[in-house]
């Protein structure tokens, strides 16, 4: 334990929280470490301080399981400003160009079906991701390019919401690792007349959803008890892979770091992990009836042999 975690409550669970704009998701998962007192907590997905809306923070035992969040479909709220470009894409940028906007909402309807679909994306150049040990951002600010590599994303929908007086609300439903602002570019690109993002609010993050968070205001006035309240169990970042009881002796197994072998019984893949008493103690991967634990809560996932293949974001203790 860290000199800064030492007299901290260990609390573990899942928080859904509205992030307002304004602070980045580090700052926010600060905030709320320190609101409940808590030894660690790590957030799935950052979200840009311009950007609001859902923003799932890990505590304690819930921080191993973040990846499956991380890995989950996305859902955006957009405002784009037809018209004009900026150098980071959003609103927060300079302005480089503006363009008269001679656009009917059923041109617009048109270009965004276009966007739908797997395909490449280029990471902006104001992003966190790093090139070289260091945060695109940082190269940015220096007024440096550097090569990015395109990734590949996948458009589920883009639903046109409202357009008015050059401003554009759409509604994106996505992949990991999409960039909205990078969409609202291309999107002004194909239009002719450049865009740029002005609004965004994370709606969804796989089966959760912003209508469930709790906003940092709120937070603030309640007392801890409360604030307690509101953590939902520690396998809520699993909840999307397909559940799996284990009897008490396979339990035991897996505990110890052994292979289970159930036979033919289950699906192949990761499965979220129950034991005899309905208690959920982890992660597991059957292949081929023989089930392996990759992550476990507690001392339980010191005694797991062999690689452990799922990543934690980033977690400040």
């Amino acid at each position: 334990m860290t000199p800064a975690a030492a007299g901290r409550e260990v609390v573990d669970g899942v928080l859904l929280l509205d992030k307002p704009r304004g602070l980045t998701s580090q700052q926010a998962v600060a905030r709320a470490k320190w609101l409940f007192n808590a030894r660690k907590a790590g957030h799935t997905g950052t979200l840009d301080p311009m950007a609001d809306g859902l923003l799932p923070i890990g505590f304690g035992e819930a921080t191993k399981f973040s990846q499956f969040l991380l890995d989950a479909d996305k859902r955006y709220l957009a405002t784009l400003r037809l018209g004009m470009t900026t150098t980071t894409g959003d609103a927060e940028g300079e302005v480089t160009a503006e363009s008269p906007v001679a656009v009917t909402r059923a041109q617009i309807e048109e270009v965004v079906r276009g966007f739908t679909g797997p395909q490449q994306q280029l990471p902006p150049m104001h992003a966190a991701i790093k090139v070289g040990g260091k945060p695109l951002y940082v190269y940015a600010r220096s007024g440096v390019t550097v090569e990015r590599e395109t990734r590949s994303i996948v458009i589920k929908s883009i639903q046109v919401v409202d357009y008015k007086d050059k401003f554009l609300i759409i509604r994106v439903f996505c992949s990991k690792g999409t960039y909205i602002r990078v969409l609202a570019e291309d999107i002004g690109r194909v239009l002719g007349c450049g865009a740029h993002l002005t609004a965004l609010t994370r709606e969804a993050a796989g089966n959760l959803d912003l209508d469930q968070a709790v906003s940092m205001v709120e937070l603030e006035a309640m007392p801890l008890p409360q604030r307690l309240d509101k953590m939902l169990p520690v396998d809520t970042f699993a909840a999307g892979l397909p559940r799996l009881d284990v009897a008490a002796d396979l339990e035991r197994r897996l505990l110890m770091g052994q292979q289970a072998d159930l036979g033919q019984s289950g699906s192949p893949g990761l499965h979220r992990l129950y034991g005899a008493e309905g208690d959920f103690f982890g992660v597991g991967e059957l292949t081929a009836g023989i089930l392996l634990a990759r992550r476990l809560l507690g001392r339980a996932a010191a005694a797991v042999s062999g690689p452990n293949s799922l990543s934690n974001p980033a977690v400040t203790e």
